[in-house]
């Protein structure tokens, strides 16, 4: 195949270029030119700057002429806290532009375009009660992402969508968003106050190796839940503790006061002029404490992806994040 990955220097964009040149597949890239590139770079990479949120349709389809295959590893992903109302910047960043690239991908003459989605999309359609889409703006941009795609596509170009969960690796020139939306928050004192829940989670290169598997094996309108082990929170924080050789009591916040707290976070977004893309007491009523699990094996086994190593993952971002921890302990 002959792939051009939307994104290609970002976290999960470029872990699909590597996956896709390390399975013969030539792979080429569109991103923003925001990172400094050296020498992990590959340099036969035919590397093109552009922004597809502000690139036109026929623009688009010049970039894309003599590509078979796509990848869109572009965001943004819920961990962004944008002005209000937060269903507007999602929409015209996950529904709008996507919908314009998919269009011009299949009009330049690509056959397979593999979109990368979130596993909130799975989760409203097995808890129809919870009403996710209709309280989280972000949650309901993604359900609609997948749905205007996947019609993009017609009867000309197959479209497979991966919703995906945590995600935990690193890669170059690259600070993990882990950082400043979570870890940034326990980096003082010896508590960490958490919901008691859990989520699914997976390695960054076996998203790769995912991504790729669709490219090879998807069928069109498939919508994939992508992931790998089944952890609480509990453990995830206690690894991500670990990792940097610091002990940390960890006491789960009861759902009420979990709540409560949300509503604290919205009242102080809304006098910023702010929306989250996930509402603060929903996420914490409905998400945060349950456990967000499913098992991949029927994603596994037809896309074909590996499993297992979430701990060395959890050390790859958390070295990425405090790289002056590990020099301290020699890790």
């Amino acid at each position: 195949m002959k792939i051009m990955i939307v994104g290609g220097t970002g976290f999960l964009g470029y872990h699909s270029l590597l996956e896709a040149r390390k399975r013969g597949h030539v792979a080429d890239v569109l991103a923003i030119d925001d990172v400094i590139l050296g020498d992990w770079f590959p340099r036969d990479v035919n590397l093109g700057f552009g922004d597809v949120f502000e690139l036109t349709e026929q623009d688009l389809i010049n970039r894309f002429s003599g590509y078979d295959s796509m990848i869109y590893a572009v965001g943004p992903d819920d961990r962004i806290t944008p002005p209000a109302p937060a269903y507007e910047f999602f929409r015209i960043r996950l529904v709008d532009a996507v919908e314009k690239v998919a269009t011009s991908a299949r009009k330049a003459g690509v056959k397979r375009f593999v979109l990368l989605n979130s596993y909130f999309a799975y989760f409203d359609r097995i808890w129809p009660e919870k009403n996710l889409s209709k309280h989280h703006p972000y949650i309901r941009c993604r359900v609609e992402q997948a749905e205007k795609i996947i019609k993009a596509g017609e009867d000309k170009m197959s479209v497979m969508v991966l919703e995906l969960p945590y995600i935990f690796g690193s890669m170059p020139n690259r600070t993990p968003l882990w950082k400043e939306v979570l870890l940034d928050r326990f980096a003082k004192g010896k508590t960490i106050y958490f919901p008691k829940g859990g989520t699914s989670m997976i390695a960054a290169e076996h998203v790769a190796e995912a991504i790729i598997g669709a490219l090879e094996n998807g069928e069109h309108g498939t919508r994939y839940p992508v992931g790998d082990e089944n952890r609480t929170f509990n453990e995830m924080l206690e690894m991500m503790m670990s990792a940097i050789n610091e002990k940390k009591k960890i006491i789960n916040i009861p759902g009420f006061l979990a709540v409560m707290a949300g509503w604290f976070i919205e009242k102080d977004f809304r006098k910023k002029g702010l929306e989250g893309g996930l509402e603060a007491t929903y996420l914490m009523r409905d998400i945060m404490t349950d456990y967000l699990y499913f098992d991949p094996e029927d994603s596994v086994s037809k896309l074909g992806y590996g499993r297992g190593g979430i701990k060395e993952a959890i050390i790859k971002t958390m070295k990425a994040c405090y790289p002056d921890k590990f020099k301290e302990t020699d890790q």
